[in-house]
């Protein structure tokens, strides 16, 4: 069975706990403290595996977490971090947050690795904390929590060309003739209910990836029968083949299934409309009297529009050399880079719903200060000098109410704004 969704539970691990403890010598009758710092939670990584095509393992586990870190000893030992959990992954393979469905990470292209769940911080063990007036603490920062979240892993198929038609049209017999692939023919009439993929090799070029996108039907768009399923498919691929029934040997109007099929692309996701359209009229070794074609009729219709029309046999082979290097022109016109979902989910978000925050000015220093617990855990998770950091930190202010509270308390452009020890100018 060919998996292409599944939900999973990841969490990242744990900080360890900062030590107390004080040092005793027999010589050193009022040591200080040492207590060790704990060890950093794993984070957890997802990878891709270039041997996986499928996301059947998840079927079977469902929960990945990365191990917690240690505490910190006495005598300032640091605790050990704790290790990652790395998950493997097949290329295309799309993570997004269960309950808002936003991407979190496109396992696509160059990002073949990406830290999905930050490790918490280790706390930091009492001798951190003595000053000139206390010098026995008693307090140990506690580790920052590992980030629990439920996933849906899903598959889109990478391929350069898509295939598609309504059910027995001869898809899966163009993918077997024309491709490595070997699908399970037979007159059908319902659906393949799985991509199939096959490489092209053409002689004289680098060849192209082709998928044989399982049948549609109308009111795939809103769901109806697998169609979401069917139609995601789609997104990534750069050439649309429309194969269709010339001979109408079922009695189908292929004008109107062209039609058909291109109103749910389009209701699905208006962009696949901007993709080039190749037709291919199968079934003309079918065909006994010129004057039932649809060819005629499908190339009236379709070439105006600067769609060819290709006739084809899949069983016999007849016009596919034609079809496949015109294919192949299309692909040659095109950005080679694939198609790549931007991040719209930032995990560190969830750990600070309900931490409070104060926006104060600084008369003396001239800033304007935010701090609260909020603000230091961010901090604590961020990298503020990675791109995706920074965008994540400017999301934070936003959509927290921190601009808006800076800007109640009468900040403007160029102003200074201080939290612990980033120091940024404000500027709308």
């Amino acid at each position: 069975m060919f998996a292409d969704s599944a939900k999973i539970i990841i969490k990242s691990g744990n900080g360890g706990n900062g030590h107390i403890s004080f040092r005793r010598e027999k010589y050193v009758p009022n040591g200080g403290p040492d207590g060790g710092d704990g060890g950093k939670g794993g984070d957890l990584i997802f990878q891709v595996d270039e041997g996986l095509n499928t996301l059947t393992d998840f079927r079977h586990k469902r929960k990945y977490a990365a191990q917690n870190g240690e505490e910190g000893g006495k005598r300032n030992c640091h605790g050990k971090n704790g290790e990652d959990m790395i998950v493997k992954v097949p290329a295309g393979t799309i993570i997004r947050e269960a309950e808002t469905d936003k991407v979190i990470a496109d396992m696509s292209g160059d990002n073949t690795r990406q830290i999905i769940l930050k490790g918490g911080k280790g706390g930091l063990g009492n001798q951190h904390y003595a000053t000139s007036t206390m010098q026995a603490p008693k307090y140990a920062q506690p580790g920052q929590p590992g980030i629990e979240l439920e996933v849906r892993l899903e598959l889109k198929v990478i391929a350069d060309v898509g295939l598609v038609g309504f059910p027995n049209v001869g898809k899966s017999t163009l993918l077997s003739r024309v491709t490595n692939a070997r699908p399970k023919i037979a007159n059908y009439h319902f659906t393949t209910l799985n991509p199939n993929l096959g490489v092209v090799d053409l002689e004289g070029t680098g060849g192209f990836v082709i998928a044989d996108i399982p049948g549609l039907i109308e009111g795939a768009s809103e769901g109806i029968g697998l169609g979401h399923s069917f139609l995601k498919h789609i997104e990534r691929t750069k050439v649309m083949i429309h194969m269709v029934d010339a001979a109408s040997v079922e009695g189908r109007d292929p004008i109107a299934d062209i039609y058909a099929i291109n109103k749910e692309l389009e209701a699905y996701n208006p962009e696949l409309m901007k993709k080039p359209q190749v037709i291919a009229a199968n079934k003309i070794d079918a065909i006994y009297n010129e004057d039932e074609s649809a060819l005629p009729a499908l190339k009236a219709e379709f070439e105006p529009k600067g769609i060819q029309v290709y006739p084809i046999s899949a069983v016999s082979g007849q016009g596919l050399k034609e079809l496949l290097y015109h294919v192949n022109e299309l692909l040659s016109g095109l950005d080679d880079a694939p198609v790549v979902y931007e991040q719209e989910y930032f995990p560190e978000a969830s750990l600070f719903k309900d931490e409070a925050y104060t926006v104060e000015y600084n008369e003396e220093d001239d800033v304007y200060v935010v701090e609260g617990p909020k603000i230091e855990k961010m901090l604590g998770y961020t990298n503020i000098d990675s791109e995706k950091g920074f965008l994540f930190f400017q999301k934070f202010l936003r959509e927290q109410g921190i601009l808006e509270d800076l800007e109640k308390a009468g900040i403007t452009e160029g102003d200074t704004v201080r939290m612990y020890g980033l120091e940024f100018d404000y500027y709308k």
